[in-house]
């Protein structure tokens, strides 16, 4: 029996073959999936229609399964507030830092070696993209 909210089995697979310092894109509706992200991360689909699921939504669970060590937005133009980035920042809490990088960057960062994981949500929301880096799990001393 799980002792996590994630079900989702394609999900669940894919971080099984994930390890500290690997990274997981959980993109809006608008990322450009077929050109800008690594050919050999595993592609899940959670975008069922605009609007679900949202960004948040995923980000909350995936936290109640893997520890997070750090995140990165991408960067919206001058002079705009992106309010899933707050959001984000609330719910990783203080101590995962949240980084950002302007869209090309972004970009180039999916595209890394590193990426083995993006999931393709609804979300409707301009630059609520996420890309995050997985920790480690502390083991209980014994």
């Amino acid at each position: 029996m799980l002792r996590y909210t994630l079900t989702h089995q394609p999900t669940l697979s894919a971080l099984a073959s994930l390890g500290h310092g690997s990274k997981v894109l959980v993109a809006d509706g608008n990322y450009p999936f077929a050109t800008a992200m690594r050919p050999g991360a595993a592609l899940v689909h959670l975008n069922f229609r605009p609007g679900l699921l949202d960004v948040d939504e995923v980000l909350t669970t995936l936290l109640d399964a893997v520890p997070v060590e750090a995140a990165t937005v991408m960067e919206a133009p001058a002079d705009t507030v992106v309010a899933a980035h707050e959001g984000y920042r609330r719910i990783l809490g203080p101590d995962v830092p949240l980084g950002a990088l302007d869209r090309f960057a972004f970009y180039d960062a999916v595209r890394a070696p590193e990426t083995g994981l993006v999931i393709a949500t609804g979300d409707q929301r301009s630059h609520a993209n996420l890309l995050l880096e997985i920790g480690f799990q502390r083991t209980p001393e014994r």
